[in-house]
């Protein structure tokens, strides 16, 4: 089985700390120690039992590590985990006093003396070891909790994207009834143009990101859908300055603003007028998109009204936290 890089990384950083660990004490030791170098017998005493210390304080790191904190302090076991380490530390220390005995036979060292010599380094293993630990097992729960989230932000913008689909599909029906019962001409181009955008809609709005170009076309034969129904009841200026040939955006995402377009400012006494403005330069998208509505006509408003902006409004937060400004205005009309 191939070990990924990552894993790779975390066995070279324990063993460079280990490595600079059992040196330590030989880098920092004096180079004119003369006393030690003229007794052979007692300078190979001390780093025999160094090495069985050294060995003991790495069983303890990893001991304490993959079977002590998971086992019993990760789950709040403080009791059985010190009724188990308490007794393996006073065993293995037991075990190194009499292994410091046996190479060194004639050393001078007090109980006192090798409790602090052998027992601080074994508390600075234990709290290492813990730290490395505990850090790694957070670090573990928070990219889980990130790939949840993740999840669920799919799972809501798949939902988001199908509430689109259902509400835009109603008003193009409707679109083609309405030119059915006229018998007219236009009906044909009309389901050319709405097979276009149905398979726009099945094939890239699964997508993360489309081409803006895409996006255009589709909010163009949207328009012509609808002017083909509204005729000159209704007028549209359009305006697409995009700089950027490489740009892209979320799918489906211009479109909620032109429906709430059509949907509000048509049906009146007078001429409605819709305007349309895109520019996209840079890193930035602008998009306008203006209509008149009748602000005391009383247009009488649909259980589903509103859904496409409180949709796009979602959306937005979604996938662009603090990357967008979303501005909706009522003015004289």
């Amino acid at each position: 089985m191939k070990l990924s890089s990552r894993k790779w990384l975390i066995i070279l950083l324990h063993t460079g700390f280990w490595v600079l660990l059992f040196f330590l004490p030989y880098l920092l030791r004096p180079s004119h120690d003369t006393a030690q170098q003229k007794n052979a017998a007692r300078e190979a005493g001390y780093f025999y039992n160094y090495i069985i210390n050294f060995t003991s304080w790495i069983a303890i790191f990893y001991f304490n590590s993959y079977f002590l904190l998971p086992r019993y302090l990760n789950r709040k076991r403080y009791g059985q985990y010190f009724l188990v380490l308490v007794p393996l530390l006073l065993f293995m220390f037991g075990v190194n006093w009499l292994n410091f005995h046996f190479f060194l036979p004639d050393a001078k060292f007090t109980m006192r003396g090798y409790i602090a010599f052998y027992f601080l380094p074994v508390l600075f293993i234990l709290s290492v070891s813990t730290a490395i630990t505990t850090f790694q097992k957070q670090l573990v729960v928070e990219k889980l909790a990130r790939q949840r989230e993740n999840a669920n932000l799919k799972t809501e913008l798949s939902f988001l994207r199908s509430q689109i689909s259902p509400h835009f599909m109603f008003n193009v029906l409707n679109n083609m009834v309405a030119l059915a019962r006229k018998k007219s001409d236009l009906l044909e181009p009309s389901l050319f143009k709405l097979s276009s955008l149905l398979r726009y809609m099945l094939y890239e709005t699964h997508e993360e990101l489309v081409p803006l170009e895409k996006e255009i076309e589709y909010v163009r034969n949207y328009i012509d859908l609808q002017m083909q129904r509204f005729g000159s009841k209704v007028e549209v200026c359009t305006d697409f300055d995009v700089q950027n040939q490489n740009s892209m955006v979320t799918p489906m995402l211009l479109i909620p603003f032109v429906e709430n377009a059509f949907k509000h400012g048509t049906g009146m006494r007078h001429k409605g007028e819709i305007k349309i403005k895109l520019d996209c330069s840079g890193e930035s998208l602008d998009f306008l998109v203006s209509n008149q509505y009748d602000e005391y006509g009383g247009q009488q408003k649909d259980k589903d009204s509103g859904i496409g902006l409180q949709n796009v409004r979602r959306r937005l937060a979604l996938l662009y936290p603090n990357k967008h400004k979303l501005s909706i205005k009522k003015h004289e009309g």
